[in-house]
């Protein structure tokens, strides 16, 4: 006889079961969550997550200048972002969900151009 993976009380039913009822189901997938399991897409979601979570608290006014190494050096990765925003002068900024970078050089150090999304943007194109 199969056992609940969640609560590892017999099952009844279904050959195929894996859970008493959907409140263990739910307890068992949300543990495995916590847990804290390598998959790719909470690798992802994690980075983004913690790119958004850096541009927005060095862009408190809706424009700002950081250097680069300080915002790497606190695991920004610039390679995951959400989708992109080109401006007339082409310069292409890339977005973590509302708040966007555009890297420059300057004075011989790279630094970020951060603002932050406006309506006036238009449609968000995704990459």
């Amino acid at each position: 006889m199969q056992k609940c993976l969640a609560c590892n009380k017999e099952l009844k039913g279904r050959s195929d079961k894996k859970f008493c009822d959907s409140y263990c189901k739910s307890s068992y997938h949300y543990k495995q969550t916590k847990e804290g399991k390598k998959g790719i897409y909470n690798q992802i979601d994690r980075q983004l997550k913690h790119n958004r979570s850096l541009l927005k608290s060095y862009n408190k006014s809706g424009k700002a200048t950081v250097r680069a190494n300080i915002l790497q050096e606190q695991g920004f990765n610039p390679k995951f972002f959400t989708h992109y925003w080109k401006n007339n002068k082409n310069d292409v900024y890339l977005f973590v969900y509302e708040f966007g970078f555009l890297k420059r050089k300057e004075h011989n150090h790279d630094k970020y151009v951060l603002i932050k999304w406006q309506d006036y943007m238009g449609n968000i194109n995704t990459h």
